[in-house]
Formats: structure tokens, sequence, C-alpha cells
């Protein structure tokens, strides 16, 4: 949003749903145990960040509905958890983009690969065929808009790099 003529800054966390059951498993698709676990992990190092989300928006899919309300558990939005239109997997990319010129607080997006690829390099260069953003089951992005208007990568979070009851079980370079 713009404000006396200049863009506000902002942050956004692009989240790709946890590991779900495969559709034969059930047709559904619910969170698996490992992508309970992992987004529960994930939330968990998050909430220990002191990040100040506005809300949480997910998909209509319950994977992407499951991983969002493990995040709202921990992170604790003030302006709640909800299901809106434009974060399905073969939306286009050019929906949020637009939609997030007019937001000025910090949001979670819980959605689906290539959208969220695509959303993020469209974003980071303009072009959301180059996918230059690798997202991850139960993975955090997080951009930043600057006062211009230029977004920028500040980090990325995946479940195989957070600390677990038993230590790190992955490094960087192992992924």
């Amino acid at each position: 949003m713009k404000e006396e003529g200049r863009e506000v800054a902002m942050f956004l966390y692009l989240v790709r749903h946890a590991e779900a059951k495969r559709e034969e498993e059930d047709p559904a698709r619910p969170l698996s145990e490992k992508g309970l676990e992992d987004i529960t992990k994930v939330a968990s190092y998050v909430s220990l960040l002191n990040i100040s989300i506005s809300e949480i928006l997910h998909s209509s899919k319950l994977r992407a509905k499951q991983t969002a309300e493990v995040l709202f558990q921990s992170l604790k939005p003030v302006r709640g958890l909800k299901e809106t239109d434009g974060l399905a997997p073969l939306d286009g990319p050019e929906i949020w983009a637009d939609r997030l010129k007019d937001l000025r607080n910090d949001v979670i997006l819980v959605g689906h690969l290539p959208h969220l690829a695509g959303l993020a390099s469209l974003l980071l260069c303009r072009n959301a065929d180059n996918n230059i953003v690798s997202f991850r089951a139960g993975g955090l992005v997080c951009l930043k808009r600057d006062d211009s208007g230029r977004w920028s990568l500040q980090w990325m979070l995946t479940p195989e790099i957070v600390v677990g009851a038993t230590g790190i079980g992955n490094y960087c370079d192992s992924l």
C-alpha cells in the first residue's frame, strides 16, 4: 500500500503445505504423520523469531488448511486464519502479486507448487517462469518489500534444517 506517495515495507511469508498423504491412501490428502511433525517443528521454531504476523491465508485444499492451522497455533496472528482464493496449485501468480500491492501488514500465504514458485519468481524478478526459489514441503520463505516496492529474499527455512528434539538431522549441503 502506498503511504504519502510511497510504498510501505512489509514481510511476506510463503509456506508450501507440509507433506500430505498420497491420493491413493486418502483422496482428501490430509497431512501425513511426517508432514504434521515437520510443520509443527517449523512453526515452533518460527515462533521464537519474534515476527509479527497480521494473518495467515490458505488455499481451500485440506493439506494447506492443516498446515495453516499448525502455524496459527504457534504464531497467533491478530487477524486470524482465513481460507482465500488464488492460492491453488494452478492459479496464476499475478492474482496475489496484484493483491500484495495493497497490503501493508505482514502475512503468511500457505499454498502449493507450482503457484508459490511462480509467485516468488514474479515478485523477485518479474518473471513467474524463472523458478528461482526451490520450495520444500513444510518450508517457509521470507520475502521483504522495501519502501520503493521492490521485493527481496530475506531467508528460507525447511523442516530438514530446524533443530528438533534429537538435534540437527541434516545440514544445508545435504539437502
